[in-house]
């Protein structure tokens, strides 16, 4: 039974990532801690390479497309890939199941989850960005960083964080790229934020199969239920008010984040 709940479980994150394209970590991770009791260690590095295998069909098509802009996708991978590593070798050296781990990781987990319902409701009140001008100096200028130390540096708190929670890569991600390369039209800040979280949670994720925090079962039932889930999502879209999903989805994160503190 639980096999089928996973599946039921996996198709509803991905209804909502094909909806809205907020990361399904944000929302998989605390579902498999509250409603299926699931270890935090073991929910997040399961929820990390979940993330990995459903942005890697959507990376594929913007790279056939040629909408990924890879030295953006290079600079935060400059820092967020290390950053990574060295968090795996700290999770290695003092135990993943560990109790002052565990607490680590639930509060950074309920932290990460705020700074995503805050990032949700910013782009809500934002609204869509035109991908208008590409500014003086063409698309090379567009992809230059206000300053070239501050991908990497942004990249090394994504990385660390995604790989203590699987949270961070998506809505948090975007909002920093906006930031950092203001020139840069949305739709290519989000295929850029797409690719750079495939490596980084690819990474962190078998880093956490290396430490036995990875349950492969219930990764292929949740697999199982996205894949589809999100193909429903994506079709929906057009037909749902994104901006109202988006308001209730940061109210449940913000909730979810507070209570994981609280824990």
């Amino acid at each position: 039974m639980h096999e089928l709940a996973f599946v039921f479980a996996g198709f509803f994150v991905g209804v909502i990532v094909g909806l809205t394209g907020v990361g399904g970590g944000s929302l998989m991770t605390p579902i498999l801690i509250f409603f299926f009791g699931v270890k935090p260690y073991l929910a997040v590095g399961t929820d990390l390479l979940f993330a990995a295998f459903t942005k890697m069909g959507g990376t594929i098509k913007l790279a056939r497309s040629k909408h990924i802009d890879w030295p953006v996708v290079l600079n935060l991978s400059a820092g967020s890939i290390p950053a990574a590593l060295i968090t795996l070798y700290v999770l290695h050296t003092m135990g993943a199941a560990s109790q002052t781990v565990q607490k680590v990781m639930t509060t950074a987990l309920g932290l990460a989850l705020l700074l995503t319902a805050a990032a949700t409701l910013y782009k809500v009140v934002r609204g869509k960005a035109t991908p208008s001008s590409i500014a003086k100096g063409g698309e090379a200028a567009a992809a230059r960083p206000r300053h070239w130390s501050l991908p990497v540096l942004f990249g090394a708190i994504i990385g660390t964080l995604v790989t203590l929670t699987s949270v961070g890569a998506g809505a948090i991600g975007v909002t920093v790229l906006m930031i950092l390369y203001p020139l840069l039209p949305l739709p290519r800040i989000v295929a850029a934020d797409i690719a750079y979280a495939v490596p980084l949670t690819l990474v962190a994720g078998f880093g956490h199969a290396s430490l036995g925090s990875v349950d492969w079962p219930m990764l292929v039932s949740l697999l199982a239920g996205s894949l589809p889930g999100i193909w429903v999502g994506s079709h929906l879209m057009s037909k749902t008010p994104e901006r109202v999903i988006r308001s209730l989805l940061s109210v449940l994160l913000a909730y979810a984040g507070l209570k994981l503190i609280a824990l």
